[in-house]
């Protein structure tokens, strides 16, 4: 039977960092310390001391432009085994927004489910007035588009599984099959693909994926905009922030044991047209 009773004495210093966690699991946007404290009745210096080292075990992430809190993939390592995948989308939800924000960019989170196709699961958006909506529950081929050569990279499939396939999708100025394949190449050395108007026009795609323990696609994140927005340096930056992100969300997943990826990152991103 398990021991259900409370113990002799509370430990003060992890009753208030769970209580933080709690605080900022249910919370909806990111908050600075001063908020924490006063919603918690927290002790101001305590409070950002139980955040500072909360950030350092990776269980919460700190926003150096807003100066605020919110929860952590690391917490994913924690509860794992018990975690479904709407949760983890959950998880993104944060960090999805922060990379809207900062890029003025729409961000989805896609989730591979059967037939060989992915959902929209979530999305942020900029505050652009002039942006891309996508509805959740969207679907479309796993193959498709730059999330579609991120999951290419990770498939395992042979080249001539990947040119039965890509034979079967629709796009509206599709790649020639050598060239989808350099691109599939690109993940796998530099962990991200961009579509530059082959799967619509005009719409650009940024694409990392997102692994499991035995590094196989389950998830995608793309950050989505018209291809008038983007500059070689603006591509470039959001291209490393993406990569970053779906990285630190692959090892929370993995529980830690997928460290690297990639085996070039330093590589500036190549002027090609995504044909």
């Amino acid at each position: 039977m398990t021991d259900t009773s409370p113990p002799e004495k509370l430990v003060g210093a992890l009753s208030s960092g769970l209580k933080v966690l709690r605080y900022l699991a249910s919370a909806q946007t990111p908050h600075g310390v001063s908020r924490i404290a006063k919603d918690l009745e927290l002790n101001a210096s305590t409070c950002f001391n139980l955040l500072k080292t909360l950030v350092h075990e990776r269980l919460v992430t700190f926003d150096e432009g807003t100066k605020t809190y919110s929860i952590g993939l690391g917490l994913v390592e924690l509860a794992k085994g018990s975690l479904e995948k709407a949760t983890y989308a959950r998880l993104m939800r944060p960090h999805l927004q922060e990379l809207a924000s900062r890029h003025n960019l729409t961000l989805t989170l896609w989730q591979r489910i059967r037939d060989e196709r992915v959902v929209l699961v979530d999305l942020a958006e900029s505050t652009s007035t002039m942006r891309i909506h996508m509805s959740i529950g969207q679907r479309l081929p796993m193959y498709i588009a730059a999330l579609g050569r991120c999951m290419a990279a990770h498939s395992g499939l042979s080249v001539l599984e990947l040119r039965r396939k890509l034979s079967e999708l629709r796009w509206e100025d599709g790649p020639s099959f050598e060239a989808y394949m350099r691109d599939v190449e690109h993940v796998r050395a530099h962990g991200y693909a961009v579509d530059k108007g082959n799967f619509v026009k005009g719409v650009l795609t940024v694409s990392s994926p997102i692994l499991d323990t035995q590094k196989r696609p389950v998830m995608a994140v793309s950050a989505v905009g018209f291809s008038t927005q983007f500059s070689d340096a603006s591509l470039q930056a959001l291209s490393e922030d993406l990569r970053e992100r779906c990285l630190e969300a692959t090892r929370a997943l993995s529980g830690g044991t997928v460290t690297e990826l990639w085996t070039d990152k330093a590589l500036p991103l190549q002027a090609n047209s995504g044909a």
